[in-house]
């Protein structure tokens, strides 16, 4: 991806949080609708549901998932989402990442279920116009944070 435009700074930051969501970010990027509820209710442990849930949400957030490091997540964040599923411990949210796979098939099964589209993927960075629109008309964050790569 050309990052020509970007500091140095913004291009290192480029696909991580460089500080915790606000309030009103919260509110808006980490709310779980019915959709996202539906996905995670299918997973079996607090720790698959949280981590679920992180990465619908990063995605939306900061446009790529993080596959990586799924725990890179301000702890903020990770409570929020905790107490809207009714997770008494926040902390099972680091047994998550525990088989390496599992992280990448819910990205897999995230990309699927929203329709995100990968932006290095020539099929379908020019069908879209250059939009960050997925799936159900959700809008990733920025126009720079549109890659969903992992």
């Amino acid at each position: 991806m050309p990052v020509e435009f970007l500091t140095d700074e913004q291009a290192e930051a480029y696909g991580t949080f460089t500080a915790a969501p606000t309030r009103p970010e919260l509110e808006r990027f980490f709310f779980l609708d019915d959709d996202d509820r539906d996905l995670i209710a299918r997973r079996r442990t607090d720790a698959h549901r949280l981590g679920m849930a992180v990465q619908i949400c990063t995605v939306r957030y900061i446009g790529r998932f993080l596959g990586e490091d799924p725990l890179a997540v301000p702890w903020e964040a990770v409570e929020y989402l905790s107490g809207q599923l009714g997770i008494e411990d926040s902390s099972c949210m680091k047994r998550y990442p525990e088989r390496r796979s599992t992280v990448y098939e819910h990205a897999d099964e995230i990309q699927e279920r929203f329709k995100y589209r990968d932006f290095t993927d020539r099929k379908w960075a020019g069908s879209s116009g250059g939009s960050c629109t997925g799936g159900h008309g959700r809008t990733l964050r920025g126009r720079w944070r549109c890659s969903t790569t992992w």
